[in-house]
């Protein structure tokens, strides 16, 4: 007879502390890291403010790179721990280019810390992280990088590119929980990060974690993890693990390429218009003028798109298309371009919907005989 008190969400086992230690060994393979990972029982702004709490305090020069509302976060939470905080601004919705960054960096004739966001989901941006992180190593400064919008749908080479801090997220690329995070810390980090006054025992303090759990032997957890996102992390990395994380990025890779094909055949520029600076997770498709960014979106949603509004200043100038995790796939692709162009025909704007479903199909299953027209294939 079945148990009328069990439900299978609310009556999990709980997550043994043994696979803790070997669950932060698979993030770190994942990273490409032999720093140490750490788990973080939140959802990844806890760990980018935990960072951010751990690093700043008086005396120290950072400069922060602002591509999105995270940046932003970033520099307020920076600045409320005392450090001299520099922001180097894109204009909103944009990545930053080289000329910028360098200049920002030119201004500073004292470093500690670079912080910069890899992938902004907001506008569908990816930053030159390795050419930055060549620049701040010449500097002999601390790598701060926020892969959440990154990781799993791009390549994230902790070590190779001499990152010291790498936060993570696995409910992105990696489609896993969004209630947890995780992040690594290099050997040369770990003196540089302190615990703020008054933030002893404190959830914002990576000492603390160090000293409770890594100093411990990895075993359990400080506080009572939550068993259902432990274990859907380990779910989604064997999921990960099982397709192999080059095929993983290639399958990101492929839908960023797919939607943007598909964007141009309907006759509409990605907001992102240089292939080389857009995210494989998302893609921003630009709102036209005079058309209700409000209705243009709820049209595109009434046919199952997978396709969000703007964040913050520009929240009116794009809709975002979906592509990470489980929505890189074929399907999902189609259905936002194709939905996206009927909700900008339904609005009085032209667009070539059987042109960009068969330059989309051509991405997944190559078709005979030219496709797409004009329309140049992007070289993401």
């Amino acid at each position: 007879m079945a148990d009328p008190c069990w439900y299978p969400l609310l009556s999990l086992p709980p997550y043994p502390a043994a696979r803790f230690a070997p669950l932060a060994d698979r993030l770190a393979q994942l990273l490409m890291t032999k720093n140490d990972v750490l788990l973080i029982q939140g959802e990844a702004m806890l760990a980018l403010e935990s960072v951010a709490m751990s690093l700043s305090r008086p005396g120290m020069h950072i400069l922060n790179v602002v591509t999105g509302p995270y940046g932003l976060y970033f520099s307020q939470w920076l600045r409320r721990g005392g450090a001299e905080v520099h922001d180097a601004k894109a204009p909103s919705g944009y990545p930053i280019t080289l000329s910028a960054f360098d200049q920002a960096l030119d201004a500073m004739p004292a470093l500690d810390a670079v912080v910069l966001a890899h992938g902004e989901a907001a506008s569908g941006i990816v930053n030159p992280l390795s050419e930055i992180a060549a620049r701040v190593h010449r500097r002999h400064a601390l790598l701060v990088v926020d892969a959440v919008a990154s990781v799993g749908g791009h390549t994230l080479d902790v070590d190779g590119l001499g990152i010291d801090v790498a936060v993570i997220g696995p409910q992105k690329a990696l489609g896993g929980p969004a209630g947890l995070a995780a992040l690594s810390v290099s050997a040369r980090a770990w003196p540089r990060l302190l615990t703020p006054a008054g933030y002893a025992q404190s959830c914002l303090s990576l000492t603390e974690l160090k000293h409770q759990w890594l100093d411990r032997g990895r075993g359990a957890l400080p506080g009572t993890p939550s068993a259902g996102d432990f274990w859907a992390l380990e779910s989604a990395l064997d999921r990960v693990e099982n397709e192999g994380q080059i095929a993983l990025i290639n399958r990101h890779l492929k839908a960023a390429q797919a939607t943007r094909a598909g964007l141009r055949a309907l006759g509409v520029v990605p907001w992102i218009s240089d292939d080389a600076c857009a995210s494989s997770l998302v893609t921003a498709a630009p709102v036209p003028e005079k058309v209700q960014a409000e209705a243009l979106l709820a049209d595109a949603l009434s046919l199952g798109a997978a396709i969000s509004p703007g964040v913050g200043v520009i929240a009116h100038q794009l809709v975002r298309l979906n592509h990470s995790g489980v929505h890189a796939a074929f399907s999902t692709v189609l259905t936002n371009v194709v939905a996206y162009g009927a909700a900008l025909a339904r609005n009085s704007y032209p667009a070539d919907i059987a042109a960009a479903a068969a330059v989309i199909t051509h991405h997944y299953l190559p078709l005979p005989g030219p496709v797409g027209g004009e329309h140049a294939e992007p070289t993401l």
